[in-house]
């Protein structure tokens, strides 16, 4: 298993940017969900997923908790495993997609 690692990046005008890469399951969703409530005061959370090599259900009820209660985006390109698990749940309706946010992450 591929560790997850999240990391954090501030843009102008209170954009965060949470660049998502590793495996992320029932055990390390957690990890997302405790960077993200840290990120609390950013107007806009935008989603880095691009490094994203694995994600169950447990990471797609965390993105649409923090879009229920949020302004979010998910930024890529999807990885096939996670677009398809949008796709299949219907909750690729649920996320505004931007293109991959400047820099390297």
């Amino acid at each position: 298993m591929e560790s997850p690692q999240v990391t954090v990046r501030h843009e102008a005008d209170g954009v965060c940017v949470v660049v998502c890469s590793g495996e992320f399951d029932l055990d390390t969703a957690g990890t997302l969900t405790g960077t993200c409530e840290r990120e609390a005061d950013a107007k806009l959370l935008v989603l880095d997923v691009a490094r994203v090599t694995f994600a169950d259900s447990s990471f797609l009820n965390v993105l649409i908790r923090l879009r229920n209660t949020r302004a979010v985006a998910l930024a890529g390109p999807l990885p096939t495993q996670l677009r398809r698990l949008l796709e299949m749940t219907g909750a690729v309706h649920l996320f505004e997609f931007r293109e991959a946010p400047g820099g390297d992450g």
